[in-house]
């Protein structure tokens, strides 16, 4: 049962409370993962502190809770789960983007769960070792149980995401068939063995260009002598699952677009942009619908905004919303 702080922030018409952590020892969701603390940052705006088996320690996730939710009834609320990019955080979506505005006046809980600095929304292979981090565990196991344990959360999800987080909305709309009614890629790397060579280093193409330093061998081992977990990663070669979903891809070509940039081209929305347009011809080629969006822009929080707000129709149709 949410405490009586989280319930006092979520009306619209009260005054903004400081962060308060708040005792949730007791929010157990099945999985050995629990809340430990909730921080109200603002109305509506609750920060979650979950002590996480899959990850070997506490993480974060924010939720965005809607106009009218209350713990003490039997409804639920759908979700959108929205991903942040790499070398990012929990905390970017409201950051850097009105969604808090955005979703306002719609019945939609959001759900930002911290993904890493490259995370990859992965299970780590750890050069065949396992263990931690296991991202995608995290989320659609032990978040996803929290939150429809305490929560209120509902069996009607859609997910989107920028960037590392538009690779994680196609990934986990893929690999979790059922799961999401619908997902949205913003400058996503959807093909992550695009332009790969074999012998490739792991350091000249997409993936590798949105997250610099990354020990890929880490994340999916290397990507010949594993390629079967990197094909298990790539929304491009499991596309054939993502009959049904909704699906929306958008990314810029890397030049400066109408909301700015830098005088030259962009790499890391160049790349983008090829895989984006690699992953919907694959999409396309299998008879799936899905929508497109390809323009001048570059790999910025100003064309994310823009994106997600043309993709929140047909997200909140998918939820059935209005």
């Amino acid at each position: 049962m949410a405490t009586a702080a989280v319930s006092a922030a979520l009306a619209l018409i009260v005054p903004l409370l400081p962060a308060v952590p708040v005792d949730r020892s007791t929010a157990r969701a099945g999985t050995g993962a629990e809340v430990v603390a909730e921080t109200t940052v603002a109305p509506r705006t609750v920060d979650l502190t979950i002590d996480s088996p899959a990850m070997g320690r506490t993480e974060k996730a924010r939720l965005l809770l809607p106009p009218g939710w209350s713990p003490d009834t039997d409804r639920t609320w759908p979700t959108l789960w929205l991903l942040h990019g790499g070398v990012d955080g929990y905390e970017a979506w409201t950051r850097d983007t009105d969604v808090a505005e955005l979703t306002a006046r719609t019945g939609v809980i959001v759900v930002m769960p911290n993904g890493g600095r490259c995370g990859n929304y992965s299970d780590w292979w750890n050069h065949g070792d396992g263990g931690t981090p296991q991202w995608e565990t995290f989320h659609m196991t032990e978040l996803r149980h929290i939150l429809e344990r305490d929560y209120n959360a509902g069996e009607t999800r859609v997910v989107a995401g920028n960037s590392m987080g538009g690779l994680g909305a196609m990934l986990y709309a893929a690999r979790f068939p059922g799961m999401f009614e619908a997902a949205a890629a913003f400058s996503g790397y959807l093909d992550t063995l695009h332009g790969h060579e074999p012998g490739d280093d792991s350091t000249g193409w997409g993936p590798a260009l949105a997250c610099p330093g990354t020990d890929w061998r880490r994340v999916w081992g290397d990507p010949d002598d594993q390629a079967a977990i990197w094909r298990a990663h790539n929304p491009a070669d499991l596309a054939g699952r993502l009959r049904g979903v909704r699906l929306w891809v958008a990314s810029g070509n890397g030049e400066a677009g109408p909301l700015g940039g830098m005088p030259f081209t962009d790499p890391v929305e160049a790349a983008a942009y090829d895989n984006a347009r690699a992953f919907a011809g694959r999409v396309r080629d299998l008879g799936i619908p899905i929508t497109t969006r390809f323009f001048d822009g570059q790999h910025d929080w100003p064309y994310w905004e823009r994106e997600l707000h043309r993709a929140y129709p047909m997200l909140l149709g998918a939820l059935r919303l209005r």
